[in-house]
């Protein structure tokens, strides 16, 4: 507007007008701004890269070509625009991809990925560069979500190890309470308090149920909305310090790395990300991530490294989804790779943190149903930090195909090399089972009968694998009767099987009760075969679980809705304890049964980490008659029974592996005797604490007693005083006076006297 159209008006309405004109300028500004991220949505700035000169410009971009494509976002290097002055880089790159999802996801992939020793790569959105740097700044003054947040020193992650008495914890989960107690003297439950003396306890926990981490480490608590990960001492502490989130509705399912670095959660309801209420999920999942049910998450960022749908047979998208397992997803042991098998196709083996295919490229396996990794020993975790430590390895089998046989395999990761190969007929199903430490493996094969059309296993074999001899020879153990149970002895070389050939077994007869026999394998000293050791006929017991220390292990009957036998063995019991004694007994002659139990309903069993108590449980979630738990010693002697309604879940906390060397052990095992008369000291002190504790407790209670009889008794006087209705005490009249005589009779000497 111009001056002649303002004629006739005072200064001041001027000013007003052309104030209100700006103010209208400045809202159709706003709404017709061009859109800083239209056009490149599909653009990423990545940051804090090394400054060379000319000369080593080919081989920078080589480097960055690899970096990227190992973490999962492969690029071609007509697409890298790396911008140049005065003969050097400025430390930062355009990357421009084909699909904004493309860049979405390198964009999740990149950040935060090292590259080389001193530089780490920070990735933005092109739009998002411009947007923050015209943001309005007063002077001075940074904007509200740049502010520098206070700093919180979080707790010691493992301060709950630091007990002086060696305790372990354990937690109990009824009906909508959830308590962290420590195991104390002879299976005494005190609860675990904070630093400030309270008592450890989060309503927020009993929405869905919980999980401990491997190594003790993390509490998961799963709800509607997704999983939380709380530590510390302050276990249940305020929001934000220790407490990790992760978002993902609908969560059911959680699984840890075993170095607890990666979560794996699983919802049945597939990710619905566009349009979605909450701002959580629209901030945490992009438009790559719609239609996920597996997300993989890194802990320490809680960020999401990747997201998977679940898969469909590839012949036919529209038939039924093969039953898989839980888990899906299997970690190798040192967390380096994540695996899954798309069951009669392939094993897909990702790296980790980027998430990349190995080699860009599944490994093809026609028919292949199932796989497992191969657990580390000390040994290899040695060997690995002194850069010798040899490759990863997993086993995979494949049924019988036209003329094929089935066939398992064992396999070297990264380089794909197959190590040994066995070939098995007639097979209906194989199951692995991994001794902790590596050295052995035992695929239990359930075969049918060759001239039976049915796939009905009627037999088992058990194919003994050697891991730590040259070309990994295979044992083979045939059985006539069928083999539902098997398990290693931690730490060992003897394993224990639960066989049956009862016609009842699997029929789910009422009122049958199914008779198995429970045999103990063991190498033969002189010739190195497993052989039997032990049988123990005619019994109902159906699960076996060995003591995390081995040695001692449990049989009990489990599903029964008759019996709930409990029965504690000890493979090494000899009365003479000495190392020289248990090597020259007999096979199977220091085999003894310790004492036998019954848990009405028994539904788990959970040995502590030292291996000194047993806890079995009955919950209600699988609707048994008596809900609650008992807490045992190794030898079967009852310390605590405890039944409550609505009783859930009995979680041990685990604990990590010892830093102690080999040797440590040894000359702690040695010297055990000397730190044992310590022990009983504290023992014996804690017993007369405790008795002292209860004597000063019984007086208070007496002096409570006598304080609340003297304060009535009191108070029932002033009353009668104030009715006129006291009680008066009858005076003895001198003449109702009873006198009493007391006569006392002294014996002055004795003769005797002969009469003739």
């Amino acid at each position: 507007m111009v001056d002649a159209d303002l004629a006739g008006f005072s200064e001041e309405e001027r000013r007003d007008i052309q104030a209100e004109l700006d103010e209208g300028y400045a809202e159709i500004e706003q709404q017709f701004a061009p859109d800083t991220q239209q056009g490149f949505e599909n653009v990423l700035v990545v940051d804090n890269l090394p400054t060379v000169d000319e000369a080593k410009r080919a081989r920078l971009l080589d480097r960055l070509r690899q970096v990227i494509a190992k973490a999962g976002a492969p690029i071609e290097e007509d697409r890298i625009n790396m911008p140049w002055e005065n003969g050097s880089n400025k430390g930062f790159v355009f990357l421009t991809y084909p699909t904004p999802q493309e860049a979405e996801h390198a964009l999740r992939a990149l950040d935060g990925v090292n590259f080389g020793s001193k530089n780490q790569l920070h990735v933005n959105r092109f739009g998002d560069i411009e947007k923050f740097a015209n943001m309005p700044i007063g002077e001075g003054e940074l904007p509200t979500g740049w502010r520098e947040k206070p700093y919180v020193e979080k707790d010691h992650l493992r301060s709950w190890l630091g007990d002086a008495a060696g305790r372990d914890q354990y937690l109990t989960f009824r009906d909508q309470d959830v308590n962290l107690w420590w195991n104390s003297r002879n299976g005494t439950a005190d609860p675990v308090k904070d630093s400030d003396g309270k008592n450890i306890k989060n309503p927020k926990w009993a929405e869905l149920y919980l999980q401990w981490s491997p190594n003790g480490t993390y509490l998961a608590s799963l709800h509607r909305v997704g999983v939380a990960l709380w530590s510390g001492p302050k276990l249940d502490g305020p929001i934000g310090v220790n407490v990790l989130r992760f978002t993902h509705p609908g969560v059911r399912m959680v699984q840890f790395s075993p170095c607890e670095n990666y979560l794996v959660t699983w919802s049945d309801e597939p990710l619905v990300v566009e349009n979605h209420p909450a701002p959580a999920v629209r901030e945490t999942f992009g438009p790559e991530d719609e239609g996920a049910q597996f997300v993989i998450w890194d802990v320490k960022s809680a960020r999401p490294l990747r997201s998977f749908r679940a898969d469909a047979p590839p012949s036919d998208p529209d038939a039924p989804r093969p039953q898989q397992a839980w888990p899906v997803f299997r970690f190798s042991p040192d967390d380096q790779y994540v695996a899954r098998c798309q069951i009669g196709n392939a094993i897909q083996v990702y790296e980790l943190p980027g998430m990349g295919l190995l080699d860009k490229k599944s490994i093809k396996i026609e028919g292949v149903q199932d796989f497992d990794w191969c657990p580390m020993s000390e040994k290899d975790w040695a060997a690995r930090k002194e850069g010798k430590g040899k490759e990863c390895m997993l086993v995979y089998w494949t049924p019988e195909a036209q003329n094929q046989p089935a066939r398992v395999n064992l396999m070297a990761i990264p380089s794909r090399k197959i190590l040994r190969s066995k070939n098995l007929f007639n097979v209906t199903d194989c199951k692995f089972y991994w001794q902790n430490q590596g050295d052995y493996l035992c695929v239990k094969v359930d075969r049918h009968a060759r001239k039976a059309k049915s796939k009905k296993a009627t037999f088992c074999n058990l194919e003994l694998f050697r891991l730590r001899e040259k070309d990994y020879p295979v044992e083979v153990i045939e059985h006539k009767d069928y083999v539902p149970s098997f398990a290693w002895e931690p730490n060992g070389n003897r394993f224990a099987i639960v066989s049956t050939n009862d016609p009842n077994f699997g029929q789910n007869v009422p009122g049958a009760v199914v008779k198995y026999t429970v045999s103990f394998y063991q190498p033969d000293p002189k010739k190195g075969d497993f052989t039997p050791i032990k049988h123990l006929e005619g019994k109902v017991a159906n699960t076996l679980m060995w003591s995390p220390r081995g040695r001692h292990i449990v049989l009990a009957t489990m599903g029964s809705p008759t019996k709930f036998d409990i029965e504690f063995w000890d493979l090494d019991f000899t009365l003479d304890d000495s190392a020289a004694k248990r090597e020259s007994a007999e096979p199977g002659a220091n085999v003894q049964l310790l004492a036998t139990g019954e848990h009405y309903g028994i539904t788990d069993m959970a040995w502590d980490p030292s291996g000194r108590y047993l806890a079995s449980s009955a919950s209600s979630w699988r609707s048994t008659p008596e809900p609650g738990y008992n807490l045992w010693s190794f030898s079967g002697q009852l310390l605590n029974h405890s039944a409550q309604d609505k009783f859930k879940q009995f979680l041990w906390r685990p604990r990590p592996k010892t830093l102690l060397s080999r040797e440590q052990q040894k000359k702690i095992r040695r010297e055990l005797k000397e730190y044992s008369r310590q022990f009983d000291e504290d023992d014996a002190a804690e017993e007369n604490r405790g008795s002292a504790e209860k004597l000063a407790q019984r007086q208070r209670e007496i002096a409570e007693w006598d304080a609340w009889r003297q304060r009535n008794n009191a108070r029932l006087a002033a009353a009668r005083k104030q009715l006129g209705k006291e009680l008066k005490k009858a005076q003895p009249k001198e003449e109702d006076e009873e006198k009493i005589e007391e006569w006392t009779e002294e014996l002055l000497g004795e003769e005797e006297e002969v009469v003739e």
